[in-house]
């Protein structure tokens, strides 16, 4: 799937708040490169981490809450 499509699915899930998402992809790259697993079922080693993160969010694998 293209990143436009990626972060419009990702931006649907999230209520269309891009901000919300901008947060959510940085945090949780940030968690990936600190060792965190990802949550996709596919081989990530080319992948970048923030592409990880909005591919996890876009398909729902990640939950994104509106608090803390």
């Amino acid at each position: 799937m293209r990143t436009e499509e990626l972060t419009a699915k990702a931006l649907e899930n999230l209520n269309f708040d891009k901000y919300l998402l901008a947060n959510a992809v940085g945090k949780r790259a940030e968690a990936i490169a600190n060792g965190a697993a990802s949550a996709l079922d596919i081989d990530t080693s080319s992948m970048k981490y923030a592409d990880i993160a909005l591919r996890e969010i876009a398909e729902g694998k990640i939950i994104v809450s509106l608090e803390g």
